[in-house]
């Protein structure tokens, strides 16, 4: 459930901007990202996901817009401010001839913490993350999952307030993401947590909100809940068709009574049908195509996605 109506706006973007020669990697982005929730930042290659976060973390510095903590402006170069906020990159940051805890106790020093804080913090977030009997061992040693997984930590190791994510689940194996986005829930309201991902089932389970940007523009920002009511109400029915020519007109004006919304793919073969109580309207569906010569080879039932929803505002077309 979204707390964003009942907590106050930790971070604010104001009308972030960034081009890189004639590229606009983020236009005008304005974003408000409350205390203890957990924000997913959705979008296709190239939306400007990490563009977006870096500025927020002080990598880059924006051409244009302001970065607000409680109303405040921020100056993204100062330290105390970085000091405030935890990255996890997209890909892994790791020294090859420092063992995991040394990397632990190395990051924690960088940012002011010394000594057996230090030592104790990294040994407790290497047992939250089971990778404490890997202590010992050089990380540069660990497989791509659970070197992953020791990069996620050593965002937290200096107790940060807000946690930025960048593809937390990247390379991540069936175990470690279930453990991994059981420890991001685990954060919700003691931090504010800001992710990216292309994994709509982690945006589903995890955030609280998500917000869709393309073309480094925000789109939509709701509840995943919200979201998926947003398509219309219904089931969606997918099928994939013995023939590939299909009178659009006719077909649509065939299931007007049945059905919400019809589209269709001619190039897949692939008819999706949006239906008030789906599996009841089934048999009189089946019927009207078969009217029509459409003959279903396979078939599924299933209820709307965060995935439908993306795809509605981003398109279908591949993204380099």
């Amino acid at each position: 459930m979204s707390i964003a109506g009942d907590t106050p706006a930790v971070l604010s973007l104001r009308e972030l901007s960034k081009r890189f020669g004639a590229l606009s990697a983020v236009n005008k982005l304005s974003l408000d990202i409350h205390e203890g929730e957990i924000m997913g930042l959705l979008g296709p290659n190239g939306a400007g996901k990490t563009t977006t976060i870096h500025m927020l973390c002080g990598l880059l510095k924006p051409d244009g817009g302001q970065v607000y903590l409680y109303g405040k402006p921020v100056d993204s170069a100062n330290g105390e401010w970085r000091c405030r906020v935890g990255l996890c990159p997209q890909s892994n940051l790791l020294w090859e001839k420092l063992t995991c805890l040394e990397q632990l106790c190395f990051m924690a020093q960088m940012y002011g913490v010394r000594g057996d804080l230090a030592r104790q913090r990294s040994l407790r977030l290497l047992a939250e993350m089971g990778l404490e009997e890997k202590s010992h061992q050089l990380a540069r040693t660990l497989s791509g999952g659970m070197q992953r997984r020791l990069n996620l930590v050593m965002a937290l190791v200096h107790d940060p307030e807000i946690i930025v994510l960048d593809e937390p689940e990247a390379g991540l194996d069936p175990q470690s993401r279930i453990l991994v986005r059981e420890y991001i829930r685990s954060l919700a309201r003691r931090k504010t947590v800001l992710l990216t991902t292309h994994n709509m089932d982690e945006a589903e389970r995890v955030a609280d909100r998500v917000a869709i940007i393309d073309h480094g523009e925000l789109l939509l920002v709701d509840t995943p809940q919200h979201l998926k009511q947003s398509l219309g109400a219904g089931d969606v029915i997918e099928m994939r068709m013995d023939c590939s020519v299909v009178d659009e007109v006719l077909l649509r004006r065939s299931l007007e009574q049945v059905a919400n919304q019809v589209t269709l793919d001619q190039a897949k073969s692939m008819l999706h049908i949006r239906a008030l109580d789906a599996l009841r309207q089934l048999p009189l569906i089946l019927e009207k195509l078969h009217q029509l010569g459409i003959h279903p080879l396979e078939m599924n039932v299933r209820a709307n996605t965060l995935e439908d929803v993306f795809i509605q505002l981003t398109g279908r077309r591949l993204r380099e």
